[in-house]
């Protein structure tokens, strides 16, 4: 086939013309959902409103089975704070039970309750799958249209942000940061650019639903604020 210089200058200029409007289309979505969200983000526990339920998004306990993921340590020492500081009455772990051999909200609980937070304040999600799984069950499943949602900075920004276009009413406290690694950045604008897509183009919902789950509130801090 003889080489047509013209058509191939013509393809490089939409190839290049298609990368931009990718790239564009990332960007976008990472700071639009940051700028959508920043008004319901809280780093000092004195300052964040109260709400009955705390949703506590999941993520692995340890490291290649050996090390603590600081990312779930610090999940839970925000958690417990917020008890501790009658912030919250209780709390929903979300998170990944997918096969018997790994279990986020099983874990979450025994962690949680070392930190002083009793068993009955403690409700768990086994289906937390993915980050619009948790929010939207927390919605569909316990009836929880109000609540503060506990992870790190980054993926409370995302969850918010699934929050408000299910209509529900959110707030966000940010977990410690540990030190940011290039790979969980790059995960991150894929995952908001996902967010997006499941939410106005693919409809996504969560895997699975079912049987409504009612919340007790019987373990109660004792100055709600």
């Amino acid at each position: 086939m003889k080489f047509n210089p013209k058509k191939a200058k013509k393809l490089m200029l939409y190839g290049l013309l298609a990368m931009t409007l990718i790239a564009l289309f990332i960007l976008a979505c990472f700071y639009g959902i940051e700028a959508a969200t920043e008004d319901n983000i809280y780093d000092v526990v004195e300052q964040i409103p109260a709400n009955e339920v705390a949703l506590v998004l999941g993520t692995s306990r340890l490291i290649n089975n050996t090390y603590i993921n600081k990312y779930y340590q610090y999940r839970l020492d925000a958690a417990a704070e917020l008890y501790h500081a009658g912030k919250v009455k209780h709390f929903i772990l979300s998170g990944d039970n997918s096969r018997k051999s790994y279990d986020e909200p099983s874990d979450m609980r025994a962690d949680l309750i070392k930190l002083g937070v009793p068993k009955n304040a403690i409700t768990l999600d086994y289906a937390g799958f993915r980050t619009l799984d948790s929010v939207v069950r927390c919605k569909e499943i316990f009836s929880q249209n109000k609540m503060t949602i506990v992870s790190q900075e980054f993926h409370n920004e995302r969850a918010l942000f699934l929050a408000q276009h299910f209509d529900m009413e959110a707030i966000a406290f940010n977990a410690k940061m540990p030190e940011v690694r290039r790979k969980v950045l790059m995960r991150e604008y894929l995952a908001r650019c996902k967010a997006v897509l499941d939410v106005y183009i693919l409809r996504k919902k969560p895997k699975f639903l079912g049987e409504k789950v009612p919340l007790s509130f019987r373990a109660q801090p004792k100055n709600l604020e």
